[in-house]
């Protein structure tokens, strides 16, 4: 009778050995072959994979013809492709846990029950003139700088000189010295900014680590859960939380953001009928010019942006579209390196497309601007001026 015999655990210690050793060397050196089928991040083939994307439920190639339908539809299979949302929370359970008296408006520092699953924190901030008030849903970026979230776009209480020293490097390194949600309150309007998943107060007990974003996206989706979705939704739950609030009036919510908060933005106006204003700075693009290698760029983002299965349906721009007829701003940049001017001014001919089609041209407004990534305060200004056209009067 042949009888297996366990290695001995000297045996199993030296191979764990030789296998930290093999790893800390190649660590330092990649080791390469000659055949290979990736390069930059991105699959050799993805020209192929590029040109099998039809996006069969986009506006006009849809067999849907009726623009009220098609819209039901392509929200549905956005969600279905979000796989499943946190369960909601039975009660906010809302509490202050600080207030201060800025320059012509308070700003509030509040927690609650945003999930069954979890409780988030953000700042708001209420003009001193009487309300209820137009209210803007500002939602912060990426940046691979997740120490901070909310505090990107408010200034953040003085509570923490590390979180104040941080922030205002951010302001000038991406907002030119400027909180936009400051800036926002000080013009009539509640801001309301709260940390996405794994940024802020939502990042991880042993602390900041960008790598670590990735494996904790794709640990989620062991759960059949899409970290992506779950900044969407809830992007669209804060929002309707807001819509409770006394000093909100419900009737004019919009939202921005730059970056990651822009893409947050035009998929928060896509995906919320209680949005009824958005502007997004510096993120949109077709996927023929992201996902290409013909532009000397490599996608990093990923995760923070991948929503699984979606691409077989609908492009960016398409998901977009959704809300139209709604007041919708775009501003990218000439020299925003992430999102190259071809793949932009393609997304953009795609929803004038879709808004002209409605009969609603003059209620989408894209621009290019000479200017690098970022949300400088002109283009803070910019979006101002665009929220007073459509939210500043009842």
């Amino acid at each position: 009778m042949n009888v297996f015999r366990h290695p001995s655990r000297a045996l199993l210690a030296g191979a764990a050995g030789a296998l930290l050793m093999l790893s800390a060397s190649t660590t330092a050196m990649a080791q390469k072959r000659d055949n290979y089928e990736f390069l930059k991040n991105m699959p050799v083939y993805c020209d192929s994979l590029i040109a099998d994307m039809t996006y069969p439920m986009a506006w006009g190639n849809s067999k849907t013809k009726n623009f009220r339908k098609w819209k039901k539809e392509a929200r549905a299979k956005v969600f279905e492709c979000m796989m499943t949302p946190p369960p909601p929370a039975a009660d906010y359970q809302l509490r202050i846990l600080g207030e201060e008296q800025r320059d012509g408006y308070k700003a509030r520092k509040l927690e609650f029950q945003l999930s069954r699953y979890y409780k988030v924190r953000a700042y708001m901030l209420i003009p001193d003139t009487q309300g209820p008030h137009p209210a803007i849903n500002l939602l912060h970026d990426h940046g691979a700088h997740l120490f901070i979230g909310k505090e990107k776009m408010i200034r953040p209480f003085d509570e923490d000189s590390v979180v104040i020293k941080d922030a205002e490097q951010w302001q000038d390194a991406v907002y030119g010295g400027q909180f936009w949600g400051d800036y926002l309150a000080r013009h009539g309007y509640v801001v309301f900014s709260a940390d996405a998943p794994m940024w802020g107060e939502r990042g991880r007990a042993e602390g900041v680590d960008r790598n670590k974003y990735d494996m904790i996206a794709g640990n989620l989706m062991m759960y059949g859960r899409d970290l992506s979705a779950f900044m969407t939704y809830d992007d669209i739950a804060t929002t309707e939380l807001l819509a409770t609030l006394p000093e909100v009036d419900a009737s004019r919510i919009g939202c921005a953001g730059c970056s990651m908060g822009a893409y947050r933005a035009w998929m928060l106006g896509a995906l919320s009928d209680r949005i009824k204003a958005t502007a997004a700075v510096c993120w949109m693009v077709t996927s023929d010019v992201q996902l290409t290698l013909k532009y000397g760029r490599s996608e990093n983002g990923g995760f923070a942006n991948c929503i699984p299965a979606l691409r077989q349906y609908l492009d960016y721009p398409h998901i977009a579209s959704l809300a139209c007829p709604k007041a919708t701003l775009f501003i990218n940049g000439t020299q925003d390196k992430l999102f190259p001017v071809p793949g932009a001014e393609r997304a953009f001919q795609i929803m004038h497309d879709v808004w002209d089609s409605q009969k609603a041209g003059d209620r989408l407004q894209t621009e290019l601007w000479d200017m690098p990534h970022g949300c400088p305060p002109a283009a803070q200004e910019r979006v101002l001026t665009f929220f007073n056209q459509f939210l500043l009067k009842p």
